[in-house]
């Protein structure tokens, strides 16, 4: 009897959560690991199309090829420039409108609304729009920019290597500002005003709350999202893809993009999922990086 009892017990405890699990681990090990278990198998095969004859297990000769492919290395440095570009632009501009839509002010729902617009929009609809609002002879922004001298004369930015890739950086700022406003404006909304209160009438100023108040509050919401952010950008081909392509000259290639290219432009799914693990790899070691800073702001 004490053993049924104990059975019945250690069934309830350790088993049964399991079995109410179990069908959310399923849906985990059939959409993400078996994916990217296939993913990495590929990296060490060659799998090309077009030559269909030519497979099988080639061990690390994809990854070497990697040190010697000028393309990768460009789009690595790429992908830096159009990640950090994009997130330090989209979280000082989501930062600033979280902070000015927690102060009461005549339609602040309005423009609650207009913040949160861009996140609706379909992502290609977005890259045809701003290919559209640069393009100097059916767009307005070459234009203004030549009235405020910032453009000699009015052309596609699109087209010269030098400006192509602060394109796809503006449309992808203003589809990805409301991201870090809803969750910026979340946590400001949760510190508490008496913090304020009692730092004003210490005779603070509205920089040393700022810095001594809110951004300690905002730290650790900050890591998590900029990490999030950050790597959701890295991988992110939709908007460079439909805008350049990844050119002109791969000045906009990233390394989603490339992985896009490779495997379904030159067939080559073993390059492409050496490629696919090389980013792994980065966004990993950047992800852990960020984890820790996020941990020693929570202890702080």
């Amino acid at each position: 009897m004490p053993r049924t009892r104990f059975g019945r017990a250690y069934f309830r405890y350790a088993v049964e959560p399991w079995l109410y699990l179990s069908p959310a681990v399923l849906l985990i090990c059939f959409v993400m690991l078996i994916p990217l278990f296939i993913g990495v198998s590929y990296s060490v095969q060659s799998i090309n199309l077009l030559r269909p004859f030519d497979t099988g297990y080639i061990g690390l000769e994809n990854f070497a090829e990697l040190g010697d492919d000028k393309r990768f290395w460009t789009a690595m440095v790429n992908t830096f420039w159009w990640t950090f570009g994009s997130v330090t632009l989209q979280f000082l501009l989501g930062l600033g409108l979280a902070m000015l839509l927690t102060r009461p002010f005549h339609g602040k729902r309005i423009v609650q609304a207009l913040v949160f617009l861009p996140w609706a929009v379909p992502t290609f609809l977005i890259a045809l729009t701003w290919a559209w609002l640069l393009n100097p002879i059916i767009g307005p922004l070459p234009h203004w920019w030549a009235a405020m001298g910032i453009l000699g004369e009015p052309y596609n930015i699109l087209s010269n290597p030098e400006t192509a890739m602060w394109g796809p950086i503006m449309a992808n700022v203003w589809y990805g500002v409301p991201f870090f406003a809803i969750t910026l404006l979340a946590a400001l909304q949760s510190i508490p005003g008496e913090l304020y209160e009692a730092a004003e009438i210490d005779g603070a100023t509205p920089w040393q709350c700022f810095t001594k108040i809110t951004l300690p509050f905002l730290g650790p919401m900050i890591a998590i999202t900029v990490m999030l952010r950050a790597i959701w950008v890295a991988n992110f081909a939709d908007l460079i893809y439909v805008m350049t392509g990844g050119g002109p000259a791969n000045s906009t290639q990233i390394l989603s993009t490339y992985i896009f290219t490779t495997a379904f432009r030159k067939l080559d799914f073993g390059y492409a999922s050496a490629i696919a693990v090389a980013l792994l790899a980065v966004l990993f070691v950047y992800a852990a990086l960020l984890l820790v800073i996020r941990a020693k702001l929570v202890k702080t």
